[in-house]
This record gives C-alpha cells, sequence and structure tokens, in this order.
C-alpha cells in the first residue's frame, strides 16, 4: 500500500468514537513507515492530548510512548515554551526543526524570529517534523514526527521525501478526532453577523471609537453601540476587543493592517 493513497487516508479519517483508536492505530502504522513516532495534540492551548472513545491514552497505547516525566502532556509549560508549538502559531504547512532552526518548503520570516535556545529541552526532541493543524474557532492543533532514531537531527531527506504525506494524514486524524470528540466550540452555531454589525466591528478593530465610527458611516453613536452590542450578543463575547478577536476568528473582518 502506498504512503500517499486513498486507503491511508480514510484508514486515519475518524467517523465515530469507536473508530479513534483504529484511526490512531492507523497513523501510527504509517508513521513508523517513515522512521517515525507521532506525537499528536488536538489542541496546543491544552495538554491534554488525545483518548480513544474508553478515555485511553493513545500516545500510550497506541503510539507508544512511554508515561515518563519528559512527556508532552505533562508538561504545563509546552505550549508556550516549545518552539514547535511557537512555529504551528505562525505556519500552516509542514515543517522540521532542530537546535538549527526551521526549515520550510516556502520561506517564512516569522520562523526566523522563534527563540530555539535549549532547543532539545523545551522541544523534548532533538529533532521533527511538524504539522500544524488549523481548525475552526481559532483552534491549532498539531502531530510531531519524531524519529525512531533519537539521535537524528538531520530530517532534511525524511522531510522532502514525507512531508506531504504526513501532513495529509496528521491533518485528517486531528481534525476529524476534534469533530468527532464535540469539542466544545468557542462560539454559537447561530452567528451569522449583519453587514452594519460587520461593517462597525471592521473599524473598531483598527481601533476607531464609537464617536470616529458614528462620524464614518454617517449614523448616530447610538446605532454604532447598537450594532457592536448585537455582535457581542451573538458572538457570546464579553467585551469589544473579544468581539473583535471571534469575529475575525470567523472570517467577518481581518485583524491585518
Amino acid at each position: 500500500m502506498q504512503l500517499l493513497s486513498q486507503e491511508n487516508i480514510d484508514a486515519v479519517r475518524v467517523t465515530s468514537p469507536e473508530g479513534i483508536r483504529p484511526a490512531a492505530q492507523a497513523l501510527h502504522r504509517i508513521a513508523m513507515e517513515c522512521g517515525m513516532r507521532a506525537a499528536p495534540a488536538h489542541d496546543i492551548a491544552d495538554k491534554r492530548t488525545p483518548v480513544d472513545a474508553d478515555g485511553n491514552l493513545l500516545a500510550t497505547t497506541v503510539f507508544g510512548w512511554e508515561d515518563g516525566d519528559r512527556v508532552w502532556w505533562r508538561n504545563s509549560r509546552i505550549a508556550l515554551d516549545s518552539p514547535l508549538t511557537t512555529a504551528c502559531r505562525f505556519e500552516s504547512q509542514p515543517f522540521w526543526a532542530n537546535a538549527e532552526g526551521f526549515r520550510t518548503r516556502e520561506a517564512n520570516a516569522y520562523l526566523s524570529s522563534i527563540d530555539i535556545a535549549n532547543f532539545e529541552t523545551r522541544a523534548l526532541t532533538r529533532a521533527a517534523i511538524t504539522v500544524p493543524v488549523h481548525l475552526p474557532f481559532g483552534q491549532i492543533g498539531a502531530v510531531s514526527f519524531n524519529p525512531l532514531d533519537r539521535d537524528r537531527t538531520d530530517l532534511s531527506e525524511d522531510f522532502a521525501r514525507y512531508s506531504d504525506a504526513l501532513g495529509l494524514h496528521a491533518r485528517t486524524f486531528i481534525a476529524t478526532y476534534v469533530q468527532v470528540m464535540g469539542s466544545t466550540q468557542a462560539l454559537p452555531p447561530e452567528s451569522r453577523l449583519s453587514k452594519r454589525e460587520v461593517e462597525c466591528l471592521r473599524w473598531a478593530a483598527i481601533g476607531k471609537t464609537d464617536l470616529e465610527i458614528s462620524m464614518i458611516m454617517s449614523r448616530s453613536r447610538a446605532t454604532v453601540r447598537f450594532h457592536i452590542h448585537n455582535a457581542a450578543t451573538k458572538l457570546n463575547a464579553v467585551n469589544r476587543s473579544q468581539t473583535v478577536f471571534k469575529a475575525a476568528q470567523l472570517g467577518y473582518i481581518s485583524l491585518q493592517n
């Protein structure tokens, strides 16, 4: 069976809680065929790691990681401290990294600014191919593929050969796992904003006050406040900043200048 095949893609796709474990086993098999061990995380901001329908930790029962002290799900600081998780916030395509830096197929200037000091200690690996998985509502998952030979630090050939296939399989597994497990959504499903609400939030996103927005839109300040308040209610936001942020998560506005 070819590494990148419909059969493999279907094998890692989670379609039910009972299908989580077989899909994880398929991802593990694919990683092992590439000389790698997978380390999945459905949310890099949460130290919890994927489990099967019975709550068994997939990292130990499927992917073969030892339940020791230096595992990522027991490290409360890894989401903030690991260079790999930091890079997942700035990159959407597979990359590989070691103590010398990050490598991608297309240049990404943001990655060069990431602190890689004490890389092995902070990343819990000497080198890895990492697949960021950007999910709805701003959630970011990731699968790190670590060489079975822990002394290997040059993954350039592995990256060129396997990164596309590993990327597709990792994204399929994490995205369908999150969907099936029914993770609590950060935003309510009924959150469609009106044209006026979006217009007000676009101006608010670049720092305009209610008075300034009212002058720009030729509406009263009370009307602007009304639209922003309605948007906040729809998005279940507690303040103006969170309303703008959640609107950006849904793609209504851009936070880029």
